[in-house]
């Protein structure tokens, strides 16, 4: 058994100390303080931006990434003497192009506001990538750290998220759904947390360095993993994992042995809680009263403490076992037989189940794809048994968005126009702010341009990708194939553990808005940023620092590089000027607030200052207006310029059924009720299916008819 490396799966070189080599070099023990570091900053994300739907918590967190990755950009830049090739250099213009279309679409945007929004986010996932790519230029050989932090955050947040239905009362007291939902407020979001961490867990179960103990808890990890996805009823992170681990399996080679038992261990744990947990009502139905859940919440905590126990010890049989009598080639490719027999086994059930179902094999598949793209169809109903339903929401949104793509074709509605302008193309009430899916919500909100540059963003990846794991070798002319120590070499394996990261990311994103869930995009962008930068992949050898003279050294002589010193100072100051630009929406959003707590005190004039402050900081957004309006209609003999901001509001964002709405109701209040009525009319065109316009219309009727009795 090896000495214990933390996360760390270099294998152990001997190097003299006098070695310049490694002089100066980030030490061992770092590495296992690195990997904690950025799980860190991934649970704080996590925690501290929840669903990326609230704008205080938001632009927080973005200012942060945004920040953070300029200075890991410019530290980078620094420490890393200029390279004859930018690695990660295509995907990440690519990325910058997706952030400047993102940018310009304020110019078109049916909601010029949440297009400034879309567009602070995108620049802060553009600094997540950047900083990783940078992070992979500086410390090409910490790609353990990386995953090992994405593993262990995965890991952390899946635990929470089981402790708030085990210990209700003080974590989640006030829930009403059986479904898993915090820390991100979104059950689909917890999901996908856990899914992004199978990849890891299997690569760090499966390690042959590092210490065994730490290994082992690769079985007891995948079994909370499981668990998590299933208490989260979420069908799209659970095909995620399949897919992603289905990948790992398929190109990692001699290692799919130990992960097949790691596997059929870790699953089998999972699933045999989540049946328990399924069976109680108090678990899997909402609107339970708290001292249920309690009661409830204590047996579970119980049965996934004794999970955990048993998993790690057969984590550990397993390990030592390996070590003390590995099984003989025969016995393998015998193992290896029976388990992709059962693998085959298992299409072959589903089919036969379908087949001798009553309405037979052929109904039984168009009924599941109706249900799952006619956006009418009966949706499943909220318990367990959603885990093996077809239908979905999705397909309303989805319809509802191609449908917008119809008539915008080119450039689309704007970032973010989706939840303005779907309200005249939806066919049920409720509100939705994305399109539950990366490529519908793109081809509705930036049409073919926001389409062409995704393209290219992806084929830019893939090709790096596909260097950085020697998978291009296969069809590139000329290429030597990979010897059998570089197919198996640690550093591959980590590489190809970090694309399935990316797999998952960016399979549940084309199915759901966790594009828009800033801790899930970290993780996807940060794996995705590191394979990109890391280049193609080196002949097995030993990963060293490719600088040999210590930090402070190498920082010093970027300084005296003028060149390099003047690029990073530009990265700090375009991060400061993102981020100062990503915090003017909250500064707006928050003196527009205060303005009605200001002219609740009676300081017309101090609340008006405000408002007025408000919509300079921040001239694209309604509610400035509004509450400039609400100010002067309550001054008393201020009322031209109260409508006067009302039809701002409707010049900035004609499209916005609220502009048109505010408009109307301000006309009728004050007694022009033919205005009131031509205003509305426009405002329930663009929203036909809601109430509130289609009130206003009315209103307006009843007084003109009022009006005219009354004048006979």
């Amino acid at each position: 058994m090896s000495a214990p490396v933390g996360l760390d799966e270099r294998p152990r070189v001997r190097t003299p100390l006098s070695s310049p080599t490694l002089a100066g070099s980030p030490s061992r023990a770092a590495q296992p303080l690195l990997s904690i570091g950025l799980a860190a900053i991934i649970c704080a994300v996590a925690f501290a931006a929840d669903g990326g739907l609230l704008l205080a918590r938001t632009t927080r967190v973005e200012v942060a990434l945004i920040l953070g990755g300029g200075l890991a950009v410019a530290g980078a830049i620094l420490l890393v003497p200029r390279p004859a090739r930018v690695c990660g250099a295509a995907p990440l213009v690519g990325l910058i192009a997706l952030a400047v279309v993102t940018a310009l679409s304020l110019t078109w945007a049916a909601n010029p506001s949440d297009a400034y929004l879309e567009a602070n986010r995108t620049f802060a996932y553009l600094a997540v990538f950047a900083a990783a790519v940078a992070l992979a230029h500086a410390l090409p050989d910490r790609w353990g750290a990386v995953l090992g932090a994405i593993t262990l955050s995965a890991v952390a947040i899946s635990a929470y998220a089981v402790l708030t239905k085990i210990a209700p009362g003080a974590l989640n007291p006030d829930e009403t759904f059986a479904r898993l939902r915090e820390p991100f407020g979104y059950w689909n979001s917890v999901g996908l947390a856990a899914a992004l961490g199978v990849p890891g867990v299997l690569w760090l179960g499966t390690r042959r360095t590092g210490h065994q103990t730490l290994n082992a808890l690769a079985y007891p990890a995948l079994g909370l993993l499981v668990l998590t996805i299933l208490l989260a009823y979420s069908r799209g992170a659970l095909l995620a994992a399949v897919v992603g681990a289905g990948f790992w399996l398929a190109t990692v080679g001699a290692r799919r042995l130990r992960a097949s038992a790691l596997l059929l261990v870790g699953v089998a744990g999972g699933l045999a809680t989540a049946a328990w947990a399924f069976s109680q009502s108090a678990l899997s139905e909402d609107r339970v009263a708290l001292d249920l859940r309690e009661q409830a919440g204590l047996q579970l905590g119980l049965l996934v403490l004794a999970m955990i126990i048993l998993l790690a010890l057969v984590g550990l049989a397993v390990g030592f076992g390996a070590q003390v009598r590995a099984p003989n080639p025969r016995t393998r490719r015998r193992i290896g037989v029976a388990l992709l027999a059962g693998l085959a086994l298992v299409p072959i059930g589903v089919v036969a189940r379908m087949a001798l179902s009553d309405a037979g094999l052929s109904a039984t598949i168009s009924y599941h794809y109706k249900s799952l793209t006619d956006p009418n169809a009966a949706l499943p109903v909220n318990d367990p048994s959603r885990l093996t339903a077809a239908g979905s929401v999705r397909a309303r949104y989805w319809d509802e968005a191609l449908r917008i793509f119809e008539d915008h074709v080119a450039v689309g509605v704007g970032a973010g126009g989706y939840a303005t302008v779907r309200k005249r193309y939806r066919t049920a009430d409720g509100a939705v702010r994305q399109a539950h899916g990366y490529v519908v919500q793109t081809l509705s909100d930036l049409g073919i341009a926001g389409a062409a540059v995704s393209l290219a963003l992806l084929a830019a990846w893939l090709a790096g990708a596909a260097a950085a794991t020697g998978l291009d070798r296969r069809w590139r002319r000329g290429a030597a194939p990979l010897h059998a120590d570089e197919r198996g070499s640690p550093e591959r394996i980590a590489l190809l553990t970090l694309v399935a990261v990316v797999l998952v990311f960016g399979l549940h994103s084309t199915i759901d808005w966790t594009w828009f869930v800033p801790a899930n995009a970290a993780v996807g962008l940060l794996a995705a940023g590191w394979v990109a930068g890391h280049g193609p992949l080196r002949a097995a050898a030993p990963a060293v620092a490719l600088v040999r003279a210590g930090v402070v050294e190498r920082l010093r002589a970027g300084l005296r590089d003028v060149p390099r010193a003047l690029c990073a100072l530009g990265v700090v100051v375009a991060a400061v000027i993102g981020a100062w630009a990503a915090w003017q929406p909250l500064r707006s959003d928050e003196l527009a607030q205060q303005s009605l707590i200001t002219l609740e005190r009676g300081d017309v004039d101090a609340a008006r200052t405000q408002a007025q402050q408000a919509r300079d900081v921040n001239p694209l957004a309604l509610d400035p207006l509004f509450k400039l309006a609400q100010i002067e209609r309550q001054a008393g003999n201020r009322q031209l310029q109260a409508k006067a901001a009302l039809e701002q509001a409707v010049r900035l964002q004609p499209d916005n059924p609220e502009s048109w709405i505010a408009l109307a109701q301000y006309e009728l209040e004050t007694g022009d009720a033919k205005a009131a009525e031509t205003t509305s009319r426009r405002a329930v065109y663009l929203d036909p299916r809601s109430s509130r316009p289609l009130g206003v219309f009315l209103d307006a009727r009843k007084q003109i008819a009022a009006t005219r009795a009354s004048n006979k």
